[in-house]
């Protein structure tokens, strides 16, 4: 799953180790609570495997589906209490530890099985998304269940925190998305949505060639202020994280905005480039975190 939800490789450097199609999720990293490491972790590990059997290596799309829906039997068998297989114990043992001790929502878990699943489908066929809506829905099982299952951790779960939560989620894939035009559309991945190509009069097969137009920079631009607007919908999620997961949620909703930046300081050449955070970034990020 692209989203490869990608700080999309802008999240947090020494602080947080990126999920290939959730890097925009610190995972584990210092500004975590140590007794909620290991199941973040655990989370981490799950994600970032079955990311792996969609999306590495030389598998057919047939293949790496056999492979999700068997993922997919070990989450079964191990949420029930048997013990974990061979083949992906390393995963499965320290979920199954985080799921008893933890009660992880299963059901999270397997929506982000669903996400990756239709991942292989759509870049088989070269599929695009009809319009936002369908690309919010992708982004409900590909991001959101990663920001919910680290509310549960901490205890967070009223309904103003998931929505905020869930506004994040899918604004972090949606950046990593505009990020990654340059990388994605030769793939065969298209996010830009027929509904917004056509208000903005661009060619499908123009996005492919990596061809860029005044059309397609306007298009590039609308989708990164959509991204933006969510971003801010969600960021009053800040103040009801307690510790230093509040601090670190600061840094990820400010990667986000950075990158932002970047998109829209290109204006819509990043088609061609993906726009990366330096050093200058990081300071600025925080700066912008602590006054939040």
């Amino acid at each position: 799953m692209n989203p490869k939800p990608s700080l999309p490789s802008a999240a947090a450097p020494t602080v947080a180790a990126p999920i290939t199609h959730y890097e925009n999720f610190p995972v584990a990293s210092l500004l975590c609570p140590p007794r909620l490491r290991p199941p973040i972790a655990a989370i981490y590990a799950f994600a970032r495997t079955a990311d792996d059997i969609a999306d590495e290596g030389q598998a057919t799309a047939a293949e790496r589906l056999a492979d999700l829906a068997a993922y997919r039997a070990e989450l079964r068998s191990v949420a029930t209490g048997q013990p974990p297989g061979t083949r992906w114990a390393s995963v499965f043992g320290p979920l199954q530890a985080a799921l008893h001790s933890h009660q992880l929502p299963v059901a999270l878990l397997k929506d982000l099985l669903d996400a990756f699943a239709q991942d292989v489908a759509m870049t088989e066929s070269r599929a695009s998304y009809a319009d936002r809506a369908q690309l919010l829905d992708y982004c409900r099982r590909s991001a959101n269940p990663v920001g919910r299952l680290l509310l549960h951790l901490y205890g967070v779960q009223d309904d103003a925190a998931l929505a905020e939560s869930d506004a994040i989620c899918s604004a972090l894939q949606l950046i990593n998305f505009w990020q990654d035009l340059s990388v994605d559309l030769p793939r065969g991945r298209h996010y830009l949505t027929d509904a917004d190509c056509a208000a903005h009069g661009v060619v499908r097969a123009d996005l492919a060639a990596l061809h860029r137009t005044p059309a397609s920079d306007r298009l590039i631009l609308d989708n990164a202020s959509w991204a933006r607007q969510l971003m801010l919908e969600g960021a009053p999620l800040v103040h009801r994280i307690p510790g230093r997961a509040g601090w670190e949620l600061r840094l990820v909703v400010q990667g986000g905005l950075r990158i932002l930046d970047k998109v829209e300081a290109l204006g819509g050449a990043s088609l061609r480039t993906r726009p990366r955070l330096g050093a200058l970034d990081w300071a600025l990020m925080l700066a912008r975190a602590m006054r939040m």
